[in-house]
């Protein structure tokens, strides 16, 4: 697992040797990410898409809406028409209801801001940079440090210890 670390930072330039200092101390370029008002230079890696959105809080909310629908939808089926394979009925239409209602509340998501992200968003509107590191959870500590040391303009603003490994 990873930790996801945020820090503000107050301009570009900073930016640029806090992303050096941990490509020096093995944090691959993939998993530094920024995010600002203004346009980023093309050497610092740009938050994504799924950065920016609520699109994975809103596909995680939409499939647990869509399991209980699916789950109702089966037993009222079941309930009305007589079928030789109820539990197979009720278990499809759960299935359905968990893809549906994932694929329907993502794509709404997708259009509102990372929620996440809300209280940076008035640091960063003042022209500061986001930056976001996902970072292995045995080395969360000794970036930190590393960080502290070498960079203290910048701010630290809070961990998330429920980042996945992969991408």
């Amino acid at each position: 697992m990873r930790h996801r670390l945020y820090y503000l930072l107050p301009d570009i330039h900073s930016a640029r040797r806090t992303l050096d200092d941990l490509l020096l101390h093995r944090i691959e370029q993939r998993h530094v990410h920024f995010l600002a008002k203004m346009d980023l230079p093309d050497d610092l890696p740009e938050a994504n898409f799924m950065h920016k959105t609520d699109v994975v809080h809103g596909a995680q909310n939409g499939m647990i809406a869509g399991a209980l629908l699916g789950i109702l939808l089966g037993f009222v089926v079941v309930y009305y028409f007589d079928l030789t394979s109820p539990a197979l009925v009720t278990t499809a239409a759960t299935v359905i209801g968990i893809l549906f209602g994932g694929w329907a509340a993502s794509m709404v998501a997708a259009a509102i801001p990372n929620s996440r992200l809300q209280a940076f968003f008035p640091e960063i509107e003042k022209g500061r940079v986001l930056m976001i590191a996902d970072v292995p959870h045995q080395r969360v500590k000794a970036v930190e440090e590393l960080l502290a040391e070498r960079h203290p303009e910048l701010n630290f603003r809070g961990e998330d210890p429920h980042v996945p490994v992969f991408p």
